[in-house]
């Protein structure tokens, strides 16, 4: 009897060549859209609107002959997801809500919705590959990279466990882009000429701010400009480790006030945009915020020593393994290549595991590490695992 796979049909050309594959491929398929936002007023592109993409995805399991229901997740999604980017954002952190909808949606509700129909699998449009290996007798599932080095999204499944993992599907993780839009002209399936959606997981385009205001008052605060000569590493530390991973130190007396700003919590490390300060030799960078006392801290040019870090630290809670059968025990430390953004370049580094979580050290000092990110390990193109930057 035929496996039975529920794929999630964005309305975008992946996940429709994922489901055309896999009914090729002898899988009982079912398309399922998943509504998981409701409020146009803050999107700023009517690329994404959830409409228009569920009536994509439903031509696209009509024309494929598969059954199709749409499922309204938005209750879920503001709980777990939104709610979350707004405490973040408040905290002065920057969260990933991709990594997160990964993890709390896509293969935690939307897996469990699948199951519930007599699923064995559930599939999406995912640019990345699963693989399996044994270990000691056991089978352990490997996250690997997608094919395409432009497209590789394993990034944004950092955070799956080995029992999601067993039930997920990336049929075109093993294809380039454009052999997905080609396979899709083929199959003459509608969205084979779709442009990408942009923007936050199911919402769009979103303008930043104005999403953050929702819930994040303006609140007046002052911009410090440091200069660049101020000392990286000004604080002692009795610990070599904790002094590599140490954020740029700053206070109020670290330079001068150089403006006004509309609230810490709407800012991040690396920005450069909509600091609205000028008159400068060079444009000014966000090194830094403090949403307690409201305060940016900015240097001058893109060389600044405030956006750089040797290192990052995740605590222990947060620290997540792909494969536990490699889980770093405290005391040891291992060499990996890991990134702490999507689409970065993989970098060298040394992961630390101590008592009181993951010191990850790099080779190069990293630009804009940024707390509330994920960082991820990898062995070459294995994703071996993640956490939330401190």
């Amino acid at each position: 009897m035929a496996k039975r796979v529920v794929v999630g049909l964005s309305g975008g050309v992946d996940s429709s060549v994922a489901a055309y594959l896999l009914k090729e491929q002898g899988y009982e398929v079912i398309g399922m859209f998943m509504k998981n936002w409701h409020d146009d007023s803050v999107t700023i592109s009517k690329e994404c609107p959830w409409l228009d993409d569920s009536n994509d995805a439903m031509i696209v399991a009509q024309h494929l002959g598969i059954p199709f229901q749409a499922i309204d997740l938005s209750k879920e999604y503001k709980e777990r997801i939104v709610d979350y980017m707004f405490a973040e954002y408040q905290s002065g952190r920057t969260p990933n809500p991709d990594v997160l909808c990964n993890r709390e949606i896509k293969f935690d509700i939307f897996l469990k919705a699948a199951i519930k129909l007599g699923a064995d699998f559930v599939a999406t449009g995912h640019y990345g590959r699963k693989a399996e290996t044994e270990v000691n007798g056991k089978k352990v599932y490997r996250l690997l990279a997608g094919k395409d080095p432009n497209k590789d999204q394993s990034y944004f499944l950092c955070q799956l466990t080995q029992e999601q993992l067993s039930r997920a599907l990336f049929p075109v993780g093993e294809l380039l882009k454009p052999e997905v839009r080609e396979i899709a002209r083929k199959a003459g399936l509608a969205t084979a000429e779709k442009k990408d959606s942009q923007g936050l997981c199911f919402v769009g385009k979103v303008h930043l701010p104005d999403f953050l205001q929702q819930r994040l008052e303006p609140k007046k605060g002052k911009v410090v400009l440091v200069p660049a000569e101020s000392p990286l590493f000004g604080h002692n530390t009795s610990d070599e480790l904790e002094q590599l991973v140490a954020p740029y130190p700053l206070t109020p007396e670290s330079g001068k006030v150089a403006g006004e700003h509309q609230g810490a919590h709407f800012y991040t490390i690396g920005q450069r945009r909509g600091l609205n300060l000028g008159g400068f030799e060079e444009p000014l960078f966000v090194i830094g915020t403090d949403t307690d006392q409201n305060i940016i801290y900015t240097g001058m040019g893109d060389h600044h020593p405030g956006l750089f870090r040797k290192g990052l630290f995740i605590p222990s809670i947060d620290v997540h393994w792909i494969r536990e059968d490699l889980k770093l025990q405290g005391g040891e430390s291992r060499s990996y290549l890991a990134r702490i953004r999507y689409r970065q370049p993989l970098e060298p580094c040394t992961l630390h595991q101590k008592s009181d979580g993951m010191y990850i050290v790099f080779d190069n000092p990293q630009r804009g590490v940024t707390p509330g990110q994920f960082a991820a390990w990898y062995d070459g193109k294995e994703l071996i695992g993640s956490g939330v930057i401190h």
